[in-house]
């Protein structure tokens, strides 16, 4: 089932869904970059990414992505 959600790309080109999504196994995705800026950042997202930045930036985390690349 194709599904669209929302997200934020910065300068980086980090992206952020707005909302989770419920998948199973790895799938393909499409990203259409807007001209437009987001009309305001969550607040909870942004809290969130911090929160679990530590976990994210772990060299175990890297290693158990690593075959993903």
């Amino acid at each position: 089932m194709k599904q669209t959600v929302e997200a934020i790309i910065d300068e980086r080109g980090h992206v952020r869904l707005t909302e989770p999504i419920f998948i199973t196994g790895i799938r393909r995705a499409l990203l259409t970059v807007l001209d437009e800026p987001p009309s305001a950042l969550d607040e909870t997202l942004l809290s969130a990414e911090q929160s679990l930045a530590a976990d994210w930036l772990r060299p175990e985390e890297d290693d158990a992505w690593a075959h993903l690349q």
